[in-house]
């Protein structure tokens, strides 16, 4: 394969057409508005009449670096345009953080959206999903596209012309011209979601992707269908996320089937009275809990039963289990927060919260119990997908990212998909320092804190990463003892990223943030408007300095997180500050390391400089990633053999669907389908 790689460069084609591309340049920059829009009316007919996409690249993608250039003051640069025919030709593109993915990916989107059958841009939350469909759609405008946004509340498409009701409240009345400041809602005007999938490009989530497949195999009237079947072309943002990260949870639709409020009540509190280590023991590497026998002669004595395992009570095992998991293993403001007295999960990947989605199999009920909020009824699954089996259902699939390389043989394996690096256009020149190991997370945190009361009094913006909303607001705490003026952004208060985002480029900003800050977005220099003055400030004391205060058990999101430092050019630093007591090295480093934390008879304060160490932090994350990769093997593996008798019933069903079958006749399908479910 080097061998084959060696002697075929991926990039060679690409540099061609990109080489046509500029050769038209000058046949399109002395257009008028109306002419370029014509322009764009004359490639479509040509798409639409049976002339190859590839034979129209080359005018597609002057037309579309024109027009990009007139709406937003931004000119593709040629690597943009390399990573946007690797994207057209169906494979992963691995830009830098910084490079510009999604002005990149407006090209094959132009061009593949002039067929007619819609695209659909993939991205890792709606805020990007929101941002992406304002910012880039003055350009899809200008070319006499129409683009849309799928939201978690119902569905957008932009129009120049709207005004939203509250617009005059809290809206900007600049145009964002950057796509990292406030969302521009005055431009997004409310649809069904039907229209939204109609338009030549939708942009959403995943999540919103997935689901509307699923409940449109759900209804009882083709006219309720939303995506009506199309799934020509997707191009993934931050790819690795959606299609590795985030494939380890079936996308499930589910609906309330027994009333067992009262039982979750009762076992959370007796579980509630067990004590860890003795009643029962907790594995972390493999994330499980196990009862002991200890633990089950006192539930039983509790419930005044004498085997909790006999068949009449097999109901309240299950109680049991998912009791002990919600107590033992699913922490608040980490796994999930409490929020208008309902549990909303937290996505791990991302930061971010997840309203609407639930814990399937009675976790979620016993987390509701263990919070003491209204435990709502169990669910019973009507439909479910892995995210694998839903992006295979596109006749052609693309994605990018700046973290590609280190999954590229599961993008292979699983998705076909070839990974291709994309020169930058400006060398890197961030400096990535070497990390900083203590004995204890208090004497880390400390030396973070103090790390950036040194930055900021000398005037440079630092972002510090935390790994959940729990550690995010513990270094809050530390910073404010030390006295160092900071921003904190977390699920909890993301009404606010964009406003703080777009100022934690300014002199002597510092922002604590999630993983909600590690992808997707671009911190301006001397903050957002751009100030001239203040960006070269930034840029004369080192740029954006980026702290990580734990290791995440992937290597690509550590490096997503370097990557929001010496974008495109600019100067920048990054550093870890770990601890031998942070969870990746106390539960995957291994006996040598636990013996190094005995023995060392250093300062708590002083840093620990060990080879030992360091080497254990990479076999540690390798290691975690292998676990995640049985994981996600193991659950395709599952899905698979689902998903050929899915598609069959599918299949059958939108026939029936079609032939206007009688609703009865479609439930009893569904029946037959929701008892295999449950039944494999």
């Amino acid at each position: 394969m080097r061998l084959f790689n060696f002697l075929f460069d991926p990039l060679k084609d690409a540099k061609r057409l990109v080489a046509e591309v500029n050769d038209l340049e000058k046949s399109v920059t002395g257009l008028t508005a109306e002419q370029l829009a014509e322009q764009s009316e004359k490639l479509r007919h040509r798409a639409r009449t049976g002339e190859a996409l590839d034979r129209l690249l080359p005018e597609a993608f002057a037309l579309i670096r024109e027009a990009a250039k007139r709406t937003l003051s931004q000119r593709h640069f040629d690597v943009q345009l390399i990573g946007g025919v690797i994207l057209h030709q169906g494979k992963i593109a691995e830009m830098s953080t910084g490079e510009g993915k999604t002005l990149a990916a407006t090209a094959p989107v132009y061009l593949n959206a002039l067929s007619g059958k819609g695209v659909h841009v993939v991205t890792v939350n709606e805020y990007l999903a929101k941002r992406d469909t304002v910012w880039m759609g003055q350009i899809y405008s200008a070319l006499g596209l129409r683009v849309a946004c799928l939201v978690h509340e119902g569905a957008r498409i932009y129009d120049p012309e709207y005004i939203a009701p509250n617009a005059e409240k809290f809206i900007d009345k600049e145009r964002d011209t950057t796509g990292s400041f406030l969302i521009q809602e005055e431009y997004l005007r409310p649809v069904s979601r039907t229209e939204a999938y109609q338009a030549d490009i939708t942009y959403g989530t995943n999540h919103e992707f997935g689901f509307d497949y699923l409940r449109d195999n759900l209804v009882y009237g083709k006219n309720q269908q939303v995506q009506s079947g199309r799934r020509y072309f997707a191009i993934i943002d931050e790819v690795d996320s959606i299609l590795i990260d985030e494939a380890r949870t079936p996308l499930i639709i589910s609906a309330p089937d027994v009333e067992s409020s009262d039982a979750y009540r009762t076992f959370s509190r007796l579980v509630g009275t067990l004590a860890a280590g003795k009643d029962y023991t907790v594995d972390e590497k493999y994330r499980s809990v196990e009862i002991t026998e200890s633990g089950i002669n006192q539930v039983e004595k509790a419930l005044r039963i004498n085997n909790i395992y006999d068949p009449e009570h097999i109901r309240w095992t299950h109680y049991l289990e998912e009791s002990l998991r919600a107590h033992a293993l699913f922490k608040k403001d980490k796994d999930y927060v409490v929020k208008n007295n309902e549990i909303i999960i937290v996505d791990q990947n991302t930061g971010r919260l997840m309203p609407g989605r639930r814990y399937s199999g009675g976790l979620h009920q016993a987390i509701e119990a263990k919070e003491g909020v209204r435990v709502q009824e169990e669910s019973r699954t009507y439909a479910q997908i892995t995210i694998q089996n839903y992006f295979r259902l596109y006749e052609k699939l693309a994605g990018m990212t700046g973290t590609a390389q280190t999954s590229a043989e599961e993008f292979d394996k699983v998705y076909s998909l070839p990974v291709v690096t994309i020169p930058t256009n400006k060398p890197i020149i961030r400096k990535n320092i070497s990390d900083v190991v203590y004995k204890t997370a208090d004497a880390k945190y400390r030396a973070v804190a103090e790390e950036i009361k040194k930055r900021q009094t000398a005037g440079q913006p630092v972002l510090v990463g935390t790994i959940s909303i729990e550690k995010n607001e513990l270094l809050s705490r530390y910073l404010n003892n030390a006295g160092v003026r900071h921003e904190i952004l977390n699920a909890k208060n993301n009404e606010r990223e964009g406003a703080i985002i777009a100022q934690a480029g300014r002199p002597g900003a510092v922002t604590i943030a999630t993983n909600m800050a590690g992808r997707g977005v671009d911190i301006i220099l001397g903050g957002n408007p751009p100030d001239i003055m203040e960006s070269e400030k930034v840029k004369s004391l080192g740029g954006l300095h980026v702290i990580g205060t734990e290791r995440h058990d992937a290597r690509r999101i550590d490096n997503q997180l370097r990557g929001r430092a010496g974008r495109q050019g600019d100067p920048g630093s990054s550093q870890f500050f770990l601890s031998l007591e942070d969870d990746l090295l106390r539960i995957f480093g291994g006996d040598r390391i636990k013996s190094l934390m005995q023995t060392l008879n250093i300062p708590e304060d002083m840093p620990i400089e060990s080879g030992m160490i360091s080497r254990a932090v990479s076999q540690a994350q390798a290691r975690v990633e292998g676990f995640n990769f049985d994981a996600r093997k193991h659950l395709l593996d599952y899905d698979n053999i689902l998903n050929k008798q899915r598609l069959l019933i599918y299949e059958k069903r939108q026939k029936l669907l079609e032939d206007s079958a009688h609703p009865q006749v479609l439930s009893m399908l569904d029946l037959f389908w929701m008892n295999h479910l449950e039944n494999m």
